[in-house]
């Protein structure tokens, strides 16, 4: 089984990465879990949830990953159950996070003093701590995608960053989608009737991480305001420069009409058409031509539409 353990005097820290049917049969026979919270252990829930228990609290979290490969911020799930004497936590291979800590304090017995000697909520608080400070690379990636849109905007490159603002806006939406649920969750861990094993001086961590839950929401609409203001700025030039394009050339062939017609009168199939037939006729029609060209560019910039 991929189930992890360590044990200290005040309680046992249970840890399982991408979880199958055998390890959630082992927490049945263990542990008085409900079957749906362990059945949800299996599944990947998009959903943050949270449930109060007469002696344990379940809930699951979702976090922001970064897939490299498209370029797209993914869902990653991490489930909790804790009680006065455990705290188990079941993830995906996706965050390193949780593994990484488990290994920090395995065999370290400074950690294992700090982390797991008072009480599971001082663990659970340092875990979710990591996995906030997990999320702020990849929004300062994404504020760097921004920035990098607004000099690629004002140095001409308007019809370029249409599909990067757009990728950009798509992350934006799923890491507020993954994060939205945070805010609820904790103030539902503080206010937890089970005052047994989350005692209100843990308050403090646990309000520790709603302010910094609630800095990474106005981060994200930050970056929110803003790609839709650079968007809107690349759309504006963008039309601003079809509209250019369409007055010089609409300019154009408005210029060249009165030309058009002068030569489609002197084509017509008539008898003795003016200058037909005199010297330097065709002269004569292509002087005309300029002429009626000169006047029709001078009105167009006396009411300064050139």
């Amino acid at each position: 089984m991929k189930i992890k353990e360590i044990k200290t005097k005040s309680f046992s820290w249970l840890h399982i990465s991408k979880p199958n049917r055998k390890e959630i049969e082992y927490l049945k026979d263990k542990y008085d879990f409900h079957p749906l919270d362990l059945e949800d252990c299996l599944v990947k829930i998009q959903r943050p949830q949270i449930s109060e228990y007469t002696n344990h609290i379940f809930f699951i979290l979702t976090f922001p990953v970064y897939n490299r490969k498209n370029k797209e911020i993914e869902s990653s799930e991490i489930d909790f159950f804790i009680s006065n004497k455990y705290i188990i936590t079941i993830g995906d291979e996706f965050i390193p996070v949780v593994n990484n800590l488990f290994e920090e304090t395995k065999d370290n017995n400074y950690n294992k003093e700090k982390y797991m000697s008072p009480h599971p909520v001082y663990l659970l608080y340092e875990i979710l701590h990591r996995l906030q400070n997990y999320t702020f690379p990849m929004l300062d990636h994404i504020s760097d995608e921004i920035e990098n849109i607004e000099k690629k905007i004002f140095s001409g490159k308007e019809k370029e960053v249409v599909t990067e603002i757009l990728s950009i806006k798509r992350n934006i939406v799923h890491f507020r989608k993954i994060m939205q649920a945070h805010k609820n969750i904790i103030k539902k861990l503080m206010s937890t009737h089970t005052k047994f094993f989350m005692p209100d001086k843990t308050n403090v961590y646990l309000s520790n991480l709603l302010d910094k839950t609630k800095d990474i929401w106005d981060i994200l609409e930050t970056q929110k305001e803003n790609i839709n203001a650079f968007q809107e700025t690349n759309d504006a030039l963008i039309s601003h420069k079809l509209n250019e394009i369409m007055r010089i050339l609409t300019v154009i062939s408005v210029i060249l009409i009165p030309a058009n017609l002068i030569a489609s009168t002197f084509g017509m199939n008539t008898k003795f058409p003016p200058f037909i037939g005199e010297p330097n006729d065709f002269y004569k029609i292509v002087s005309l031509m300029l002429m009626v060209l000169i006047i029709v560019v001078s009105f167009f910039k006396r009411k300064k539409w050139l």
